[in-house]
């Protein structure tokens, strides 16, 4: 029982390591590419779209765009 409960111990202290580098990876990264108040919007990248052509920044300026994020996870 003893050697049970080290075990499942260590298995947590390892999980709680990797969580922490990756929370701390994660969060270096998004620094870098954090856009400041004031600086423009980058121009639409992606999929084809669907029944228009390709938007841009310039094409949608003075328009109200509502941009949806999600994630299937």
């Amino acid at each position: 029982m003893e050697k049970k409960l080290l075990a499942v111990r260590r298995c947590r202290g390892f999980v709680h390591v990797l969580l922490v580098a990756f929370i701390g990876v994660g969060g270096a990264a998004a620094v870098g590419q954090a856009l400041q108040l004031g600086d423009r919007a980058p121009d639409v990248a992606g999929q084809p779209w669907i029944n228009s052509g390709p938007l841009t920044m310039q094409g949608l300026r003075g328009r109200v765009v509502l941009v949806e994020f999600w994630t299937h996870g």
